[in-house]
């Protein structure tokens, strides 16, 4: 059993918008963000959940170095910068050589390489970009991060496809408690809504067709549920132990207090059909944060709006936490920003834990009736939460759960 660390910064960058008052706000009214997409106009799935910055924006945003980013690089500075602003830092006086950046990411800069790859085959190999590989190499998010910051210490870019964001968290953890690093910025991005990717997911039936009515099709255990929406965005956390926390008279939005990861060894994209991995990630999480199942007061589901996702989820709960903790699924307003919405979920648990209140499930009347889960409907659900969990599971038979505990 490892001591928790305290999260004392966030930094969100969703489709509800900038900062995590605009997140926090939007899945708390409970209405999604998907429209139609411009950019995948004619295609089978043509609508997404963007996050509302335009190249324009986005670059002032990010400053004088946004020329080389990739969008998927500068929403993660953007987020990081809000992290450690809100924890209290100024990196221009903290010790960088101790500081730790932890940014994974599921697919990357796609939009980057579908781009140039046209152009190398209408333009020819003199119009492709010489910024092309330092934009889509995965980790460049992360190394965009430190130089942003000035941190020289472990950088570091999960890959674990829609798990990538937790998984992110959970190394961030474990530098801190092996005396690695003495502040750890941790979180993922992803800007992978391009045609490309709407239409692979397509192809593997991931996605919702509802058309009709773009903001109400992401559906979390509902039964009519019939895929996810695509997303972008990004989410960071500071981590630091404790004491050191204590020390510099910062107070803890939360605490991390367990993590577990496991592995299906089953299928490359379809969830084992028991959810054994998953179960045995959320028992090590709640093992490794020293408590009981009983004492999981709310979950933060992974809640994809996918048949087969949403009912292994919804039995998993059911059978380990038989006591009905509440249930919650932000991928019904933000859509799945697939390697980035562990990070991004694991912010809104830490809110959740901090203003003792949970945000409802959009477009969800009630749950399938075979799901014996306690969904939060309608309207935000008052609840004095003092132990929650953070599901993230992804394909290649990723599970990572996260056990936040609220701050004395």
């Amino acid at each position: 059993m490892n001591e928790p660390v305290a999260v004392t910064g966030l930094g969100l960058v969703t489709p509800a918008g900038e900062g995590t008052d605009a997140t926090w706000d939007a899945v708390c009214r409970g209405a999604g963000t998907a429209t139609h997409d411009p950019a995948l106009a004619g295609l089978p799935v043509d609508f997404s959940c963007r996050v509302p910055l335009s190249p324009e924006d986005l670059d002032r945003r990010v400053g004088r170095t946004a020329w080389r980013m990739s969008r998927n690089a500068s929403l993660a500075v953007l987020a990081a910068r809000q992290a450690v602003r809100d924890a209290g830092f100024d990196p221009g006086t903290w010790n960088g050589d101790r500081v730790a950046v932890v940014i994974g990411c599921g697919l990357g800069a796609d939009a980057v390489r579908e781009e140039q790859a046209g152009r190398l085959a209408e333009l020819g190999a003199d119009m492709v970009s010489a910024l092309t590989i330092p934009q889509i190499i995965p980790n460049m998010a992360a190394g965009e991060v430190s130089i942003a910051l000035g941190a020289r210490g472990p950088g570091l870019a999960p890959a674990t496809a829609c798990a990538s964001g937790a998984t992110a968290v959970a190394v961030a953890r474990d530098l801190l408690a092996t005396g690695q690093c003495d502040v750890a910025v941790a979180g993922a991005t992803e800007a992978a809504v391009t045609p490309l990717t709407s239409v692979g997911f397509w192809r593997m039936g991931a996605l919702s067709r509802r058309a009709d009515a773009p903001a109400g099709a992401s559906r979390p255990f509902a039964a009519d549920r019939d895929g996810f929406v695509l997303a972008e965005g990004a989410g960071v956390l500071v981590l630091e132990r404790t004491e050191d926390a204590t020390a510099r008279g910062a107070r803890p939005r939360a605490l991390l207090a367990g993590c577990g990861s496991t592995s299906d060894a089953h299928h490359p994209t379809a969830p084992a059909p028991d959810a054994g991995g998953a179960e045995a990630a959320l028992r090590t999480a709640l093992a490794d944060a020293g408590l009981a199942p009983r004492d999981v007061d709310h979950v933060n589901a992974h809640g994809t709006s996918t048949p087969l996702g949403d009912a292994g989820e919804a039995a998993l709960i059911a059978r380990v936490l038989p006591h009905r903790p509440s249930v919650t699924a932000p991928k019904g307003v933000l859509g799945h920003g697939l390697g980035a919405a562990g990070a991004i979920e694991a912010a809104l648990t830490v809110l959740t834990l901090q203003h003792r209140t949970v945000p409802p499930i959009a477009n969800l009347g009630a749950p399938a009736s075979e799901f014996d889960i306690d969904c939060v409907t309608g309207e935000p659900r008052r609840q004095e939460v003092r132990t929650a969990v953070s599901h993230s599971f992804g394909f290649g038979g990723h599970n990572v759960v996260l056990a936040l505990t609220r701050a004395p």
